[in-house]
């Protein structure tokens, strides 16, 4: 069975004055609900589980139909709430981690994640880097890393659950995403493709973009 942690805790600024971020609406649904749209035709995965900020529950709670989703509160950082959403996971032995900031990731990209996680254990989608990339120090460059090596990472990012939450247990301040996590614990991490419809929305422009996109598909 596997279960999907959506984490709309510690994200950052509000998109919209006085409105949770997960229920900020796009094209007349919120964020959070586009999300769980895609994830109901991902037979596959039986056990949701929803983070947001404690002061955000019940709005949060309220506005979902399916009782079956289980709405608790996450952390000051990310990884504190992606160990909240953990704690109640019952009978998931994978899971999924997937920001609700990234609402119209397809599920075909949930499907090629859960396809490869049958013989790995920790899978991340990504898209090619089209843009060349520079390290800098002290405002200068050092080094221009091979592009045909970098890739942006997205989510849904899938895990044996036993694994994740073993990566859990130790903190570690420079850890970015919790594929990093089972890097750093010396398992491989399989990448498959993921899609451009993926981005994230952090500012109003995109949240502009989302909407343009809705429109014109």
């Amino acid at each position: 069975m596997t279960g999907l942690i959506l984490v709309a805790a510690g994200s950052g600024t509000r998109l919209a004055a006085g409105v949770p971020k997960a229920l900020v609406e796009v094209s007349g649904r919120s964020l959070l609900q586009h999300c769980l749209d895609t994830v109901g035709g991902v037979a596959r995965i039986r056990e949701i589980v929803v983070v947001v900020p404690a002061s955000e529950v019940a709005a949060v709670r309220a506005s979902l139909s399916d009782a079956s989703v289980v709405v608790v509160a996450g952390g000051a950082t990310r990884d504190e709430s992606v160990r909240a959403g953990l704690t109640q996971l019952v009978d998931a032995d994978d899971v999924l981690v997937h920001d609700a900031a990234r609402p119209f990731v397809p599920a075909d990209v949930f499907n090629r994640v859960l396809d490869a996680l049958v013989d790995a254990q920790a899978v991340i989608p990504a898209i090619p880097v089209v843009d060349t990339i520079k390290r800098v120090r002290d405002g200068v460059v050092v080094d221009t890393p091979a592009r045909d090596e970098l890739v942006a990472v997205q989510t849904p990012q899938g895990f044996r659950t036993g694994i994740l939450r073993a990566a859990h247990a130790n903190e570690d301040p420079d850890i970015t995403d919790d594929a990093m996590r089972v890097e750093r614990a010396g398992i491989p991490v399989r990448v498959v493709a993921g899609s451009q419809r993926g981005f994230k929305i952090t500012t109003p422009f995109d949240l502009a973009v989302a909407a343009t996109m809705i429109e014109d598909r």
